[in-house]
């Protein structure tokens, strides 16, 4: 018979594995698994959601969809003040609730100006969940542990929007078209039900933490002024449209190069996908623990560097024989995926560190706006680069990761030390 483990190898396994502490924070935990299976359930199906359950064309949802993201667009800059007022956890679950009213709007829906009032709540839900999520990490998280919270939240909606493909094929696959209604409605249902788990959800005290237990914050004076004044942040939020526009890559591009230049199976995409999903969803609170002690500057770099391989890489595939297509493909896929685990928790950490705890919410608006401005300028780069050349995105992109390496080469010098390696600006200024 073999020795009781002690109680405190779960926990010392738990660190190998690079996950944090959860006790207390199992609730925000479920609310983040269920929100991302249900984003999992409608993903790909936004345009032909409307495509299959009115009258409109392509066109006109196309335009009805566009028109909408388009309206949301300047949203950061609104809900970031009312993160620092009333606490992030509040502006999540408002996020969240938003977000099921608009799914609930998309059951109704008959015409384009409906479906622009239904995307436009929507697009306001998501844009108040990921301005204020960041922050909700630094109030949920124990000191010195937010990269792991980042790496863990990271893999489990990974995980979670692996499942909900994997439910939405199911239903699908059963019910025809009538699948989509049953799509957005338990869309609807687990943003309902995320949002709901969120306002239940209270962060646990400690003494360290400068958050209040209620993850409400004094106004501060200066607002976004001090944000725009930050030439560093200013310089970091500039630097991630190129990795927005990285990220953008496998929703995008990646399909198009394919079937297009690559003629090839149109399944790869779906498989590559799933090469990237499963890679972060096993491995990413492994890389969040090696980099915890690391400059965070230099793993954002590091990232930036591989991603140069990785489209290198990828406009190779071009001169690959067909009968290794597929070989090279998921070669290049891996190379991007390690790319993306080892940028994605150091930036989300980063952008914590350097706001001041009065305006996280304001430095987490500014900061979405990279994201608006990538995922609004993607599709037409992506598409008019490729009418150039089959190689032409790859090395545009390859010339945007070089640009990125040189940037934080340069940005990583005027950060302060206390601040690259995870502490916070305030801490930082006060050690100074």
């Amino acid at each position: 018979m073999g020795a009781v483990p002690s109680s405190h190898e779960p926990g010392r396994l738990a660190s190998a594995l690079g996950l944090p502490q959860t006790s207390g924070r199992r609730t925000l935990l479920a609310a983040t698994a269920i929100d991302a299976t249900g984003s999992g359930l409608f993903l790909p199906f936004g345009v032909v959601f409307f495509v299959a359950t009115t009258s409109l064309g392509l066109a006109e949802v196309g335009a009805a969809l566009s028109l909408a993201a388009l309206v949301a667009l300047p949203a950061p800059t609104v809900i970031g003040p009312l993160v620092d007022r009333f606490g992030p956890r509040r502006v999540v679950a408002c996020g969240n609730l938003v977000s099921a009213l608009g799914f609930g709007g998309y059951l109704l829906v008959e015409t384009a100006w409906q479906v622009v009032l239904a995307a436009l709540l929507v697009n306001l839900g998501t844009a108040m969940f990921w301005t204020s999520s960041g922050a909700l990490v630094g109030v949920a998280a124990d000191p010195g542990e937010r990269p792991r919270w980042f790496g863990l939240l990271y893999a489990l909606r990974n995980a979670g929007t692996g499942l909900g493909g994997l439910l939405a094929a199911a239903l699908l696959g059963g019910f025809g078209p009538g699948g989509y209604t049953m799509l957005a409605a338990g869309n609807g249902v687990t943003y309902l039900l995320a949002g709901l788990l969120v306002l239940a959800w209270r962060p646990p005290e400690h003494p360290d933490r400068p958050d209040p237990v209620a993850g409400v914050r004094p106004v501060s004076a200066g607002g976004y002024l001090t944000v725009v004044r930050d030439l560093p942040f200013a310089a970091l939020v500039t630097t991630n449209v190129f990795f927005v526009l990285s990220a953008m890559v496998l929703p995008v591009l990646l399909a198009l190069y394919i079937t297009g230049p690559l003629d090839g199976p149109a399944w790869a995409a779906g498989a590559l996908l799933t090469v990237n999903t499963a890679m972060i969803a096993l491995g990413q609170t492994s890389v969040a623990r090696r980099i915890e002690r690391r400059d965070r500057v230099a793993v954002i770099r590091l990232g930036a560097a591989v991603y140069v391989v990785a489209f290198a890489c990828f406009a190779l595939l071009i001169q690959v024989p067909a009968g290794l297509l597929v070989v090279g493909l998921v070669v290049s896929m891996v190379v991007f995926t390690l790319a993306e685990m080892a940028e994605t928790t150091a930036m989300s950490d980063l952008v914590v560190s350097m706001a001041p705890n009065a305006l996280r919410g304001r430095y987490q608006a500014v900061f979405q706006l990279s994201w608006s401005v990538g995922i609004a300028a993607a599709p037409v780069l992506f598409t008019s680069l490729l009418a150039v050349g089959a190689a032409v995105p790859w090395l545009v992109l390859l010339g945007g990761a070089v640009a990125a390496v040189l940037a934080l080469g340069a940005l990583r010098g005027r950060v302060p030390e206390g601040v690259r390696h995870g502490g916070d600006r305030d801490t930082a200024r006060a050690e100074a």
